[in-house]
């Protein structure tokens, strides 16, 4: 027997002590730091996308009123599709003390800026320059939509420019009268304008891009071609809405010159389009009976006047076509066409690439 023990505490078997394991103990430690180092990747991916740039190609112009709030900047921006997170923006902007600085005034931006940019943009202040883009291939009707929807000039202002018509335009007493007067005309190019320009300036500053383009050269191929400045823009026109590929366009332009020799219809589907008023991805037999001088399946010749602004390309096209004797296409899945000197030929491939 040990000395000052009792014979109870003999019994009493020896107490083992769990060193640091009790419960599980470290292993929740260890969970608890993974979970903070995937929460922390989590929050740094996310902060990385809501301020990387939405990726749009398309410059926007915002106009921002003096006295408007950071959250109505951020909502603005959101709505126009400039930044991914009008909730981030707010976030970024306090975080940063940006939001005490934001200038009013009216911007440009890309898709292409991220928020970082956007906001040292808005810090610095603007210098009032509106900057916008109209396709190549937009009719009267998308261009001025364009313009309202980008904030440029109000629908209602172009529509009015453009039906009073008081321009300084060469070619104007060619133009067809009516409320698409100067449909295909305003020419397609990036355009760079003062805060304070209104519609009529405009305007007259595509047309004068139109006569940049539309120079001497073109003036006498036209001459040689025996087409006035009309035709030339109306074929191109058509030109521009059927050929996809920009190699084809001179082939095309052949088949309808070809066409227009032998007095043939045009049979265009892009002129239907044009008057039936959207693109439809198939046409029906009813809508190729429209009854409208824009069907060149029911009316020889050119239609009246083009159905949408060509590109110089296509431009160029219809007054130099290819040299061949083709008188029909049809188009393939891609985009691109097969061309045909004959009807036979012509229905083969209709066979083959329409179903």
């Amino acid at each position: 027997m040990l000395i000052g023990t009792s014979k109870e505490e003999e019994r009493k078997p020896p107490v083992r002590r769990l060193r640091g394991k009790h419960y599980g103990f470290g292993k929740t430690i260890r969970l608890i730091i993974l979970l903070s180092l995937v929460l922390g990747a989590a929050v740094i991916v996310t902060a990385w996308y809501l301020g990387s740039p939405v990726g749009r190609d398309q410059e926007v112009a915002v106009k921002i009123a003096p006295e408007t709030s950071t959250s109505e900047i951020a909502a603005l921006l959101e709505e126009n599709g400039l930044i991914h997170s009008a909730e981030y923006f707010k976030f970024y902007a306090h975080l940063s003390g940006a939001d005490r600085n934001l200038k009013p005034g009216t911007y440009s931006f890309s898709g292409k800026q991220n928020l970082k940019e956007i906001i040292a943009k808005l810090q610095e202040g603007s210098p009032e320059v509106f900057v916008f883009t109209i396709p190549e291939g937009y009719t009267l009707k998308q261009i001025c939509n364009l313009m309202d929807a980008k904030n440029i000039v109000p629908r209602e202002e172009m529509n009015s420019a453009l039906e009073k018509g008081n321009f300084d335009f060469p070619f104007i007493d060619e133009l067809p009268e009516g409320q698409n007067k100067f449909e295909g005309f305003l020419f397609p190019d990036t355009y760079k304008i003062g805060a304070e320009t209104n519609a009529d300036e405009v305007v007259q500053m595509m047309l004068d891009r139109f006569c940049d383009i539309y120079g001497s050269e073109y003036i006498q191929r036209a001459d040689e071609l025996g087409m006035s400045t009309l035709e030339v823009i109306t074929l191109a026109s058509i030109i521009e809405r059927e050929a996809k590929k920009a190699e084809e366009r001179p082939l095309v332009s052949a088949v309808f010159h070809n066409r227009l020799k032998k007095g043939m219809l045009l049979q265009s589907c892009a002129t239907v389009q044009y008057a039936l008023g959207e693109v439809k991805p198939v046409l029906y037999d009813t809508d190729l009976q429209i009854d409208s001088p824009y069907n060149t399946y029911l009316n020889p010749g050119l239609p009246p006047g083009p159905i949408a602004v060509p590109g110089e390309a296509s431009i160029k096209a219809a007054l130099y076509p290819s040299d061949v004797s083709y008188l029909y296409f049809v188009a393939k899945p891609d985009g691109s066409h097969v061309f045909s000197n004959t009807l036979e030929e012509h229905n083969a491939a209709k066979n083959k690439y329409i179903t």
